[in-house]
């Protein structure tokens, strides 16, 4: 299935000159919400991972999918001031701007392997900030899986020391 089909393209959002790859229009259709969490499960169902790791909020959609059907643990990283317990924080940069993310402290052992997954890769100062959380941890990023990569913005190499998947590709 071709998944682009299914991804709406938004001008000027979240600022003015953004074209914003919208997958809300992926994942109201149920044959292409299955085929996306289907096609990530199978290249990840021969890893041992323990836990999945979360962007909000669209990457819950399938972070909460992928840790059920991959039966593993479910981690989710939020904005300042969102987890109820003691938080670590990360500072990135992004192609418009700044943010900051935190993850619960006592989220993950040490040793345990992790799948980081993000609806979208752009710049990827949002994934390698929650790598380097996993990472202060104690955890193992065994891959780094999207959606969709915007290839032009040279997010992979921001994360050049981790297997990158994703299952659309904008070059």
């Amino acid at each position: 299935m071709d998944l682009k089909q299914f991804v709406r393209d938004v001008p000027d959002f979240p600022k003015k000159g953004i074209m914003f790859k919208d997958i809300t229009t992926l994942v109201k259709d149920p044959a292409a919400l299955k085929f996306a969490i289907d096609a990530l499960v199978d290249h990840y169902k021969e890893e041992s991972i323990d836990k999945i790791v979360s962007v909000e909020a669209r990457g819950y959609i399938f972070g909460g999918a992928l840790s059920y059907l991959l039966k593993c643990g479910f981690i989710p990283v939020r904005k300042p001031g969102k987890l109820p317990a003691d938080t670590v924080a990360m500072d990135y940069t992004l192609e418009y701007g700044t943010n900051t993310i935190e993850i619960h402290r006592d989220a993950l052992k040490k040793g345990e392997r992790v799948l980081v997954f993000d609806d979208l890769l752009a710049t990827g100062g949002t994934v390698y900030a929650t790598c380097q959380l996993v990472e202060q941890l104690g955890g193992i990023v065994v891959g780094c899986a999207f959606i969709i990569n915007l290839a032009f913005l040279q997010g992979t190499e921001k994360l050049k020391d981790y297997p990158v998947f994703s299952l659309i590709e904008y070059k």
